[in-house]
């Protein structure tokens, strides 16, 4: 798993200090999110740093210039994205993914509430189908737009190429796929650029949701590790087979080497990238956590900065 060296640290708290100031909120929990969270980073890769905060004064809530509900910043090498804590409270209501990640990150900046009893919660509570669809929707969405050879339409619509056959193209629609001659000027074809960082994490992101399927039609649903190699060691094996785990340590030792720009092509698979659009609401959905214990949870999280 990636380590933060301690300068990255102490910048770290220096910019949520300024932030804090600059914006009058006090920081509750910040840690890493993206590549450093989930164990890919390389030794140049910037850091993303997830934080949740309230308002210095709770008053303003009730003003008619309100408090913010995010706070995002660029400084330089570091990336903020912040949410108020009723933003975070909806957020997690909704089984939203990165919510759920943010508490589970193994990299933490801030700590003023303890996130443990929140996260053993959540993991108990979550919609299962909620998150499958997100992690389809990252994989299907990445595989379209930077591994899929394409055709491109004059109005820039991008048609990925399903088969390219003596004069014409089938290509993939929203409704499932249709014909397009070769001679027909609207269209011309194009090559995106699939780099080990764009496979990696379609790769994730597939396996994360065909996992969580498949222990769910199993009995129970398993929450996929949020370290990516430790899910190939410990998790993968119960469900994929010993070629596709190889291929996806692969890509992840390869991102971790500072590779992840080297295009690889298709490294995937196409249908390996297109987990199913439909799974058995009956299996799979559940109410999710309840709003009145993540109310409380709340109050536990302003408590701890006030």
């Amino acid at each position: 798993m990636s380590s933060v060296p301690n300068h990255a640290d102490e910048t770290v708290d220096d910019h949520l200090t300024a932030i804090e100031r600059e914006h009058d909120v006090a920081v509750a929990l910040a840690v890493a999110r993206g590549s450093r969270a989930w164990g890919a980073a390389s030794p140049d890769s910037d850091y993303d740093v997830g934080f949740v905060f309230a308002p210095t004064d709770l008053r303003r809530y009730a003003h008619l210039e309100t408090a913010p509900e995010t706070i995002v910043e660029d400084r330089g090498e570091f990336e903020y994205q912040g949410w108020d804590v009723r933003t975070f409270a909806r957020l997690l209501a909704d089984s939203n993914e990165g919510a759920i990640d943010l508490l589970r990150s193994p990299i933490r900046y801030r700590l003023a509430f303890d996130p443990a009893g929140l996260t053993a919660y959540i993991e108990r509570t979550y919609n299962p189908i909620d998150i499958y669809h997100t992690w389809r929707g990252i994989a299907t969405s990445n595989y379209r737009k930077y591994v899929s050879h394409h055709l491109v339409r004059t109005d820039d619509e991008i048609f990925p190429i399903v088969d390219a056959g003596t004069g014409e193209y089938t290509v993939e629609t929203d409704d499932g796929t249709m014909t397009v001659p070769a001679d027909d000027e609207r269209f011309s074809e194009t090559q995106t650029k699939p780099t080990v960082k764009r496979n990696l994490m379609i790769y994730r992101a597939s396996m994360s949701a065909y996992y969580l399927k498949e222990t769910g039609e199993r009995g129970e649903h398993d929450l996929p590790v949020l370290e990516f190699g430790t899910f190939l060691t410990e998790q993968a094996p119960a469900v994929f087979d010993a070629d596709r785990i190889k291929r996806a340590r692969e890509l992840l030792e390869r991102k971790r080497d500072g590779d992840g720009d080297a295009v690889v092509g298709d490294a995937v698979g196409r249908e390996f990238a297109h987990p199913p659009k439909a799974i058995d609401p009956e299996i799979h959905a559940r109410d999710g956590p309840d709003t009145e214990r993540l109310d409380r949870f709340i109050d536990e999280m302003i408590a701890a900065i006030r």
